[in-house]
C-alpha cells in the first residue's frame, strides 16, 4: 500500500499575487508527485483552504487538481482544519465531496464520547477528526474511541492540532499522544514544523506544510513538503520537498533611521537576489529618527530593478529609543504650574476646603532657620497651621 500525506496547504492565503501564485503552485506540484509515485489515496489532513469560503480562482485550480486524481484513480480523504472549519459545518470541503473529489471523515457525539468512524480502503482503516478555531477541539479529542470492526487492519488517525509533544513553549491548548486511539501511521497537520516521531514504533508525522505561510515561517522553513508512505510489512516514511524559488533572508541593526535607507541599500547590494524571494528583517533601538524616516519604497524600488521575484519586511522589532526628558523651571514658574494643577483639582473636586490649599501649602513650604531648634521650629509651624485652620493643635 503506498499514500500520501498532504497537511496545511493554506490555499489562498498570502495577498502578495506572487506568493499566492508559488502556494497554488506548490501544491500543483505535490498532486503531479502523488500521480507518478502511483499513490492509492492521499490524506489532506486539514486546512486545505486558508478559509471556510475561498475566492473563486482559487476554487476552480483546486477542483482542477482534485479532478487529475480522481481521473488517476486516486482517493482523496480530508478532515477540515482550523481555517477551513466552519461552526455552520459548511464549507467548500463539502462541494468537494459532493462533487465526488474527496470523503470527509464523519463521527458519532454524544454527552460522553465521541466516536470515529472508518473509512475502508482495501484492509486499511482511516479515522479522521476536524480541527478547530483557537484549539477547541483539544477538549473533544480526550473522549475520542475508534469503531474498530477488525482489529488486525492498518489503522490511520488523521488530525487537525497541537500535541504536547511539538508545542514547546507556546502557550496553546495541546493533547499527549499516549491519550489518542492506537494507530499505525498519525497523520497530523496544524502545526507548521519538521516533525518525525515514533509512538510505539508507529509514525507521527506533521505532513505540511506545501509551502510556508507567513514570513517567519518562509525564514526558518524556506520551503514546502509532504510525505509518501509505504506500506510493505513495515512503514517507509519519505519526505518530499518542494523548492520552488530561493529564499535570501537578510537582518539589519539600526540605530540611526536617518542613515537606515543607505545602509540597508549597500547591504542588499552586495548580494545576488535576482529570481529570488528577499526577506529583510530590520531590528534594534532607534536613537536618531523614527521608522517612517526609513525609506521602504525606494528599497522596494530597487530590488524590482534587479529582479527580485518577492520582497518581504518585517520591523515589528525596531523600535524608537524613549528618551528621558528633563525640564528646568525657574521658582515663579513652578508657581505657575501649581496654580493650574490646584485649580483643576478644584474644578474636578469642588469642596468649601479648596480655599485652604494655597495657605497650607504656603506654611508647610517653610524651611526651618539656621541655628533653629527643632522643638521650636515645629512650635512655629504648628501656630501658623492653627492660624490657618482656625483650630487648636
Amino acid at each position: 500500500m503506498k499514500f500520501a500525506h498532504l497537511a496545511d496547504c493554506h490555499l489562498g492565503s498570502w495577498r502578495q499575487p506572487e506568493l499566492q501564485e508559488l502556494n497554488l503552485e506548490s501544491f500543483k506540484i505535490a498532486i503531479k508527485a502523488c500521480i507518478k509515485a502511483k499513490t492509492e489515496f492521499i490524506l489532506f489532513t486539514g486546512d486545505l483552504f486558508d478559509s471556510p469560503f475561498p475566492a473563486i480562482e482559487i476554487l476552480k485550480e483546486t477542483f482542477a487538481e482534485f479532478r487529475k486524481l480522481k481521473e488517476a484513480g486516486i482517493k482523496s480523504y480530508i478532515i477540515a482544519g482550523s481555517h477551513d472549519y466552519s461552526v455552520s459545518g459548511k464549507t467548500f470541503l463539502d462541494v468537494l465531496e459532493k462533487a465526488g473529489f474527496c470523503e470527509i471523515c464523519k463521527f458519532l457525539e454524544n454527552e460522553d464520547e465521541i466516536i470515529l468512524k472508518p473509512i475502508l480502503h482495501k484492509s486499511c482503516y482511516i479515522y479522521g477528526y476536524p480541527g478547530k478555531k483557537s484549539g477547541l477541539e483539544v477538549q473533544d479529542l480526550k473522549k475520542i474511541k475508534i469503531n474498530e470492526p477488525y482489529q488486525d487492519y492498518f489503522r490511520i488517525l488523521m488530525l487537525h492540532t497541537t500535541i504536547t509533544e511539538v508545542k514547546g513553549n507556546l502557550p496553546i491548548e495541546s493533547i499527549d499522544l499516549d491519550k489518542l486511539p492506537k494507530a499505525d501511521y498519525y497523520a497530523l497537520g496544524h502545526i507548521h514544523v519538521d516533525f518525525e516521531k515514533e509512538l510505539d514504533g508507529k509514525p507521527v508525522i506533521y505532513g505540511g506544510p506545501t509551502f510556508p505561510n507567513n514570513f517567519k515561517e518562509l525564514e526558518e522553513l524556506k520551503q514546502g513538503s509532504f510525505y509518501i508512505i509505504d506500506v510493505e510489512g513495515f512503514t517507509k516514511i519519505t519526505k518530499k520537498e518542494i523548492k520552488l524559488k530561493e529564499v535570501e533572508p537578510i537582518t539589519i541593526e539600526l540605530e540611526d533611521a536617518l542613515i537606515g535607507t543607505q545602509k540597508i541599500l549597500k547591504k542588499l547590494e552586495k548580494g545576488d537576489l535576482k529570481d529570488k524571494i528577499v526577506l529583510l528583517r530590520v531590528h534594534g533601538n532607534l536613537k536618531k529618527g523614527k521608522v517612517s524616516d526609513i525609506k521602504f519604497q525606494e528599497i522596494q524600488d530597487y530590488l524590482e530593478k534587479v529582479g527580485v521575484y518577492s520582497f518581504l519586511k518585517n520591523t515589528a522589532k525596531l523600535e524608537v529609543e524613549k528618551q528621558e526628558i528633563k525640564i528646568k523651571l525657574q521658582a515663579n514658574e513652578m508657581e505657575k504650574v501649581e496654580e493650574v494643577l490646584v485649580e483643576k483639582y478644584e474644578k474636578d473636586n469642588p469642596s468649601d476646603l479648596n480655599e485652604l490649599i494655597f495657605p497650607l501649602m504656603n506654611v508647610l513650604d517653610k524651611e526651618k532657620q539656621e541655628g533653629e531648634k527643632s522643638a521650636i521650629f515645629e512650635s512655629r509651624l504648628f501656630s501658623e497651621l492653627e492660624k490657618v485652620l482656625k483650630i487648636e493643635l
